[in-house]
Formats: C-alpha cells, structure tokens, sequence
C-alpha cells in the first residue's frame, strides 16, 4: 500500500474523530453484553452466531482482559448443540488475521494491478455514489449488478433495491444448490432448504451419493451423522474417492465419475420391478407413476453396471438395503452439485428416488422445517424496475427461480438484452466463485465501477475501483436470524469486539451509501440495534433478553406428516410428482433420462474437487489458526496412475488444463483412495492476490483450471466437473 501522506493522514484522523459516535455506541455495547454476562472484569461472555460459513451456527465469545479469547457453541442453539467445528472456534483467526482489509482503498493504477491508496469513508462512499448516479443517469439504475453471499448483504441489498437495482444474484444458486433446488421443487413442490431438512439422526439407513459429511462441515448434519452411525445406521457411500465418510460404510460403491444417474435410475428400476417401494406411500401421495415406472424398464443394473462399474449384485443389494428401512431411508440431497450440465436431472432423480421409498414428511427422511414468525420493519415501498433483470432473458432457463449470476456475467460481456456497467461485490470471491476467470475478467473490464465489500484482500477486490473494509462478524451486529429449521427460534449477532483498525459493519456502510444516493429515507432508523429492536419488540419478545441469551425459542411444530405436519405439495397435481407434466410440457424429459458424460483427453484425469472441514471456500486461508491445520492442499492421484508417471506422496508437481493453463505446484498424495480416471484437490487454494501474503501461491487453484463448463438447461447452473488435467512433475 502507498505511504500516507500527512495531509491525508489527518483526513483519515478527522473522519475516525466524527465517526467516534458509532464508534461509542458499539463500545456501550459491549459493556453492555459484559454486564449482562458477568461484569467488565475478568472475563466476560457475549452471545452471537458464527460467520465463518452460511450454517449461522449459535456461539458464545470469551474476552479475557480485553482480548478475544476463545469462541464456544451456544447449547441452547439448535443447530450446534454447544458444539462448534474447526471454523467456528478459529473464529478469533478471523479477528487477528494480519492480513485483513483495514482501511477503504481507491485504485490508483490499471485494474488488476493491485495498486492502492487508502481514503477516508467518506471520500470512497462519495466516489461510488458519484458514479453510482451517473450509471443511472447514462444507463439506468438497473445497470447495477449486485453480487452477494450470506446473511451480511441484506442491508447492501436494500440500499441497491431503493437505488432501482433488480439485477440481484447469490453466485450460490447456479454454482452450487441450485440444481438441488429445481429437481426438489419439480418432484415434492418445496427446497429442500439450507441448513437441509434432513432427518439424519433418525434415518435407519443413510444414502450418501457424492456428499462428503465429515469433510464438508456442515455442523448440525456431522453431528447428526456421527449419532446415525454411534446407534448402527446403515451407510451406502456412493463416491469415486474413498471419503472419511467412505469409512465409515457399509456399502461403499466407487463409481465412475459423472455416471451418477445411470446409478440412481438403476436402484429405481430394482425398486419398482421388485416391488420393494412404499406402494401405500406412493398411492396417496403419488402423480404419474405408471408412465414413471414404465420409462425404467430398461435402466437394469446390469445396464449400469458398463456405465458405472458398480457390479449388478452391488447394485440390487444396496437398494434392497434402503427398501429395508423406508420409510426412514434417507438419500441424502447433497450440496455442491454443479457437476456435469444435467444436475437438476440428477437431482430429480435423487428425489424421485426418496419418493419411492416414502421419506419426505417422514421420521428419518425429510422433516417439515418451521421458523419464528418476526414482523419486517415498515420501509417506503422500493421503485419499479423499468426493465426486466438481464441474468435469464425469455426464459431460457425455464425452471430458473433466482437470478443467475453467469447470467449477469454475460449481459456485462455483451451488453445484451442492456448493459450492465456496476457490480457491487459483497462477501463472495467471484474470480474463484464462477468458473472460467477469464470470461470473469472481461466482463469486468467492460464495468463504469466495481466495488468489493469485504473482509480479506480476496482475488476480486484485486479487480475492484474500490474495495471497503468489513468488521468481521465478532465486530458487528447483523441481521436477525429466523431460522427454518427443525425447532423454530430466533438468532442475534452482536460486537463481542472492536474492529482493530478503520473497518465498518455491513449495515453502516450501507446506510451511508444510501445517504450519499439521497435514499435516507430508506433507513429512519438512526442505528442498527433499534432497527432490531423494532422487529424483535413488534414479534412480542424481549430485545434485552435476545441481547442476553443469544437465542429465542418458539414453539415447536409437528415435524412429520405423522404427527400432524401437512402434506402440501406445490406442484401443478398438488402431488409428488413422479411424471412432470411441467417439463414435458417444456420439451424437457418428464423423467430423468441418462446421458454419459463426455471423456476427455487421452492420457487426462478429470478433475474432481471439494471441501475440507477446517476451510471454508477460498475465505479462510489467512486465517493463522485455521491455516495451520491445513496450510495447502494436495492432489490426490491413484497410486497406480502415480507410479506409471514416476511420482510418488510428497512429489511436487504442476497441472495443465486442456485448455493449457497451469496450476501453481502442488504437493501428490498418491492413493489407493481414487479411481484411477480422475484426480482431486481441495477448493479455495493457491491465491494469487498479494495482500493475502500469509495464504500467497500456497497450494493449487481449482477455480483457475476450470475454463469450461456446462450450462443446466432446466435452470442454468454452471457444471463444472468436465474439466481435465494432465499431471507434470516439478522440474
């Protein structure tokens, strides 16, 4: 960063000093949550829920004369049971991270360059809106493309809906839970939800096809597993890596990549032709199951047996195995499944598959979630949009119900069906988040202004005319927390501690943006805590009791169609809908029908990639206390396909795309724990922007060798599983 000037140093100096009554507020704050929560001396105790990733699990923060100390689950908190995983509690990494954001940045230099110089608030919130308003002058307010991840953006959201902005994406509809999404909502009419309505302490046998629990920590669910397999659930892993899950199993079938739906269509037809489904189940609820049944006369096992290389006698034991405990089998629905272009397809299947085994609306299948009911507050009514969004033009992706963020991508690229000259970027690394950086690229190069808010120097803030500092969540209060889950309740975040430097909290920044628009009028609330006051307060519960205990409960709901919860299903039948009228009616198959995924070069492995429980994304590799379980990651390679290219665990090499980019070099795990076509690396290594100086070049990138993918036609999400690399050791 550029040495500051003396001049410009007072200026920062001045706007702290006008700045020090929210400042002041946050500090009675926390000496309020200290007095709630044992005094000012000593250590004190402030209740809040985790950032680290989406899950928004319930936490208790320690601070011991005045440092964060240590961050633990919140028992009464439904989703952590008290207990955190490896992210949660190196929350306090977070804080300290040397390399975090500290002060807004203008660039002063061509974009990519990383070249800086550190402004006051005020001078980078009047730049933006200064640019802001010519966007609207020039092109329109709907030329504002706003890109955001997690609970942190909702005030970001409202500031850009009050500007005229409709043009809103979460980059995780289309690269990640979209597909799930549509084939949920086309077979039972309703998402399966996040966190997942998923019964797993309940299940008698658990399905894993392509999901990593233990490895993707996604903290209610591996607690719920780790009770599942502690009471002798049964397990059926279905993965082309022998997962920590993999061992866990009783079944564990090594399947050939990107044939998952040859195997799904399989267990159905044993289903079916043996009559091992829920009948009873699928008569009541059931649509269109004799043209159903009939299109899975030819899916045999020994058909997908070529397809999958999973044995006929594997295949039909496995699904006598989940028809033995139906209704409380449970196929789990996954996550991350952008894979190979046809996922709402296969995600269909995967419901289809939980239909004929009776689960959803049933104990150890899929419970009905529930949430507390809290009043929003009274805001002026947002201006219409003149013109539709710019991410799904004519409905080509019929089945599409968020917005689409290659889709926003492409109408900045080519300006079509009308430009789109501003992105705002909250909380999500777009260059390691989309694939194809390169297209990522050039669409920002055709951008009037793009903004980044967040909390590390990420790879898109390298890009970005204007990058603002974040507190972190232990430095902030956010948005309430409703949950949808399994015990309805309500979830407070609030500043355990200051921000060490000139950061601010989500909702400030976007109020005072909105002032500098002249949408005050937006925000009558003069701060965030009577905002949350307003909503906890007009709910009929008590704010000063929220602040205390961290967490509310509501009453609990009936879970299971048994006990009392409706079985609803918004589809056109108001059925299950085995047959879709609505996707043949679209000139797509009304049921799911196998395609095999294209190979790839002679002589490639294609490449598969995935979570480990102590990252989160590409976020946390700066992180000191996280970035010290796992400081880079491997490449996992079949030790025989190893051995024929002179490599050994340890070896250093590079991967080549085959489109001819380069990875940085990566260290070999060579393992008997792959199939021999394919090779794996976890997400979120190998950054490139040189603020993260501790995370720098440290492992191999993923994002930057997936340049292809394959666009779901039903809802257009991103598969980006058909990607290949060749391995060449380091010289």
């Amino acid at each position: 960063m550029n040495s500051l000037s003396r001049r410009r140093f007072l200026k920062i100096a001045t706007t702290t000093i006008l700045a020090a009554g929210v400042a002041g507020r946050a500090t009675r704050a926390l000496a309020a949550a200290a007095a709630a929560n044992g005094g000012p001396s000593g250590t004190r105790r402030v209740p809040t829920y985790c950032d680290i990733c989406f899950w928004k699990c319930g936490a208790i923060a320690s601070v011991r004369n005045g440092e964060l100390w240590k961050i633990e689950g919140n028992p009464s908190d439904p989703l952590c049971r008290g207990r955190l995983c490896p992210r949660g509690t190196g929350g306090i990494g977070a804080h300290t991270d040397p390399d975090r954001l500290r002060a807004p940045l203008i660039r002063t230099n061509q974009r990519g360059e990383e070249k800086w110089e550190e402004v006051t608030w005020d001078e980078a919130l009047e730049y933006i809106a200064t640019r802001m308003k010519k966007i609207a002058s020039d092109h329109g307010p709907e030329s504002m493309a706003l890109f955001a991840h997690g609970v942190g953006g909702t005030f970001l959201k409202h500031t850009l809906k009050a500007y005229g902005v409709n043009n809103i994406a979460a980059p995780s509809f289309a690269q990640c839970r979209g597909p799930r999404d549509v084939g949920f909502r086309l077979t039972f009419g309703d998402d399966v939800g996040s966190p997942e309505r998923t019964d797993i302490e309940n299940a008698g046998c658990l399905v894993l096809i392509g999901s990593h629990l233990g490895e993707n920590m996604h903290n209610t669910q591996v607690q719920e597993f780790a009770t599942a397999v502690g009471r002798g659930a049964s397990l059926i892993v279905v993965d082309p890596r022998f997962s920590v899950a993999a061992s866990k199993a009783k079944f564990f079938l090594p399947i050939k990549p990107g044939t998952d739906l040859a195997l799904l269509l399989a267990w159905m037809h044993v289903l079916v032709a043996e009559k091992l489904y829920d009948a009873d189940y699928v008569a009541k609820y059931g649509f269109g199951f004799e043209q159903f049944a009939a299109s899975l006369t030819s899916y045999t096992p020994e058909w997908a047996f070529v397809e999958t290389g999973i044995e006929p006698g594997v295949i039909r034991a496995t699904a006598r195995e989940m028809a033995r405990y139906h209704p409380a089998t449970l196929v789990h629905p996954g996550r991350h499944v952008n894979w190979y272009g046809d996922d709402a397809q296969r995600s269909r299947a995967v419901a289809l598959l939980n239909a004929l085994l009776g689960s959803w609306g049933r104990k150890g299948g899929f419970y009905q979630p529930s949430s507390m009911d809290i009043p929003a507050y009274p805001y002026p009514h947002y201006p219409k949009a003149s013109r539709p969004t710019v991410d799904n033009p004519g409905r080509k992706f019929p089945f599409a119900h968020e917005a689409i963020s290659t889709g926003i991508r492409d109408a900045t690229l080519t300006g079509q069906p009308y430009p789109i000259k501003g992105w705002m970027v909250y909380a999500t690394n777009l260059l390691n988040a989309l694939p194809n950086q390169a297209e990522t690229i050039r669409a920002i190069q055709q951008l009037d202004l793009l903004v980044v808010v967040d909390v590390i120097p990420s790879e898109i803030a390298g890009w970005a005319d204007v990058v603002l500092p974040e507190s972190i969540y232990l430095e902030r209060f956010d948005e309430l927390n409703p949950e949808y889950f399994k015990e309805p309740f309500l979830a407070l975040r609030q500043p355990v501690v200051e921000s060490p430097n000139d950061q601010k909290p989500n909702w400030w920044i976007a109020r005072s943006l909105a002032q500098k628009l002249g949408l005050g009028a937006y925000y009558p609330w003069k701060d965030i805590e009577e905002y949350l006051e307003y909503r906890v307060t007009a709910a009929g519960l008590s704010y000063p009791e929220l602040k205390q205990k961290g967490i509310l409960h509501g009453p609990r709901q009936p879970l299971y169609f048994d006990e009392g919860a409706p079985a609803e299903f918004d589809t056109p039948s108001k059925k299950i809908e085995f047959y879709s009228l609505q996707l043949e009616k679209a000139g797509f198959d009304p049921v799911p029908r196998y395609t095999p995924p294209p190979p790839g070069p002679a002589g490639s492995f294609r490449l598969l990639f995935g979570r480990a429980p102590m990252h989160s994304f590409s976020r946390t590799q700066s992180n000191r206390l996280l970035s010290d379980l796992m400081s880079e990651n491997v490449v996992w390679i079949n030790h025989t396909a190893a051995s024929r290219l002179g490599l050994k665990t340890d070896d250093y090499v590079r991967l080549r795309n085959q489109d001819g980019v380069v990875s940085n070099r990566i260290k070999v795990k060579a393992t008997e724990r792959i199939r021999p076509e394919c090779v794996y690396l976890v997400h979120g290594f190998g950054h490139t922007s040189r603020g993260l100086r501790h995370a720098f070049g440290k492992g191999a990138s993923d994002s930057q060798l997936i340049t292809r993918y394959r666009t779901d036609p039903l809802m257009g999400g991103t598969g980006m599983n058909i990607n290949f690399v060749t391995v060449e050791p380091e010289a």
